[in-house]
C-alpha cells in the first residue's frame, strides 16, 4: 500500500528528545544538570524513545558541552531509556577518545548508548581554536575521521597498519549516527548504510531535500538493512495556545540573540515577540523556526498529523526551548498525551 492508502497515526512514530541543557537566566549549569536528569526520568516515564544531548561549546544557554560526561549522569539516573549524543561535533575531537568515552558509556550501560556525529564545530572559530583543532580544516575531512573512528570499534573497518586499539570500545556495537542540516551528511549516512537525523528545528527547508537524497543514496549494511531517518522538530505545548506561543518566545529569543551576537542565558517569554524585533528580524525567525509546532494538545495534534503525512520519517525527536523548567516537563506530558491518543 501507498502511504496514502495506509496513514501513518502518530503511535505508529517513535517519539524521542533532544536536550540541550539550557542555562536560563539566573540559573547555574548545575541547576540545568538536575533539570537534565527530571527531564530524562520523566521521559523514561512516559515512553519516550530515546534521549539525547547535544555539544556547543562557549554558548551561555547551553551546559551539554561535556556531552559524553552529561550522558553518564544521565544514565546513573535512569534504567531503560536509550541515551545518546545529538551530537558530538566530531572535527573537535580525536576519533580515538570519542571511541573510548563512548566505549566506556555502552561498558557501563550496555544496550543503551547511541553515538550521534556532526561535522560542525558548534561554535565559533575562536573557541575551535581553544579547542586545538586544526583551523585549516573545514569539515571535508570528515568522512576520513568517521573511518577511523568505526575501524576502533570494529577492527574489520580499520585502514590500513593502525593497530591502536580503543579500550574499552573495540568488538561494542555501538550505533553510530549521522546528523546534518544539509545534503552532505545525508549522503554519506546512505552510502554507508547508517541511520540519519537531520536538524528540521533550525534547518526546515533543507529537510524533505536531504531526506529524499538519503533513502536514494542508501545502501544496506551489516547495522542497517533500510533506511532510518529521525527528524529534530520544536514542539512546545501548553494547555492553552496563547500560553504556548508565550512559551515559544523563549526560543525565539535565543535565536534573535545569536542573530545580534547577543549570547546570553536563556531569556525568559515575552508576551509580544513583536515589541522587541524588527519585521526583518521575525521573517528571518520564521525562516528558520519554520517547522516548529506550537500550541494547545489539539493544535499540537493537529500540526504533527499534517508533519507526518507530508514527509517519510521514521521517528521525531521533540526540542523544547523552554524557559520555566516545570513547563518544560508539562510540554512533554501533553506530546505523549498525544501521542497515545486514538
Amino acid at each position: 500500500m501507498s502511504k496514502n492508502e495506509n496513514p501513518i497515526k502518530l503511535s505508529d512514530i517513535p517519539f524521542s528528545v533532544l536536550d540541550l541543557s539550557p542555562i536560563t537566566e539566573g540559573s547555574t549549569p548545575a541547576d540545568s544538570f538536575r533539570n537534565t536528569l527530571e527531564l530524562a526520568q520523566l521521559a523514561e516515564k512516559l515512553g519516550y524513545n530515546r534521549y539525547w544531548l547535544a555539544e556547543h561549546h562557549n554558548m551561555p544557554f547551553i551546559a551539554s558541552s561535556a556531552t559524553s560526561v552529561v550522558i553518564g549522569h544521565v544514565a546513573a539516573g535512569t534504567s531503560k531509556i536509550r541515551l545518546g549524543s545529538g551530537g558530538i561535533m566530531l572535527p573537535n575531537h580525536a576519533p580515538l577518545v570519542i571511541a573510548e568515552q563512548f566505549g566506556t558509556l555502552e561498558s557501563l550501560y550496555p544496550g543503551r548508548i547511541d553515538l550521534g556525529l556532526g561535522r560542525a564545530p558548534g561554535t565559533d572559530q575562536l573557541t575551535a581554536r581553544a579547542l586545538r583543532r586544526d583551523l585549516r580544516s573545514t569539515g571535508d575531512d570528515f568522512p576520513e575521521q568517521l573511518a577511523e573512528l568505526r575501524g576502533y570499534f570494529d577492527p574489520a573497518l580499520r585502514q590500513g597498519n593502525n593497530h591502536v586499539k580503543a579500550v574499552p570500545g573495540e568488538g561494542l556495537n555501538i550505533p553510530i549516527w549521522l546528523l546534518g542540516s544539509s545534503g552532505f551528511s545525508a549522503q554519506l549516512a546512505g552510502e554507508l548504510g547508517l541511520p540519519f537525523a537531520f536538524a528540521s528545528h533550525f534547518s526546515p527547508h533543507n529537510t524533505k531535500p536531504a531526506l529524499e537524497l538519503y533513502r536514494r543514496s542508501f545502501k544496506p549494511s551489516a547495522s542497517l538493512e533500510k533506511p532510518y531517518a529521525m527528524v529534530g522538530l520544536n514542539i512546545i505545548a501548553a494547555d492553552t495556545d496563547e500560553e504556548a506561543q508565550r512559551l515559544a518566545t523563549t526560543l525565539q529569543q535565543q535565536f534573535l540573540n545569536l542573530m545580534r551576537g547577543n549570547e546570553v542565558p536563556l531569556q525568559p517569554p515575552v508576551d509580544n515577540i513583536h515589541d522587541i524585533a524588527s519585521d526583518y528580524e521575525i521573517a528571518a525567525l520564521q525562516n528558520q523556526l519554520g517547522t516548529s509546532i506550537v500550541g494547545s494538545p489539539q493544535t499540537v495534534k493537529q500540526k504533527l498529523e499534517k508533519f507526518i503525512k507530508d514527509s517519510n520519517y521514521d521517528e521525531i525527536m521533540a526540542i523544547a526551548q523552554v524557559y520555566d523548567h516545570n513547563a518544560r516537563l508539562r510540554s512533554y506530558e501533553i506530546l505523549a498525551d498525544i501521542i497515545k491518543s486514538k
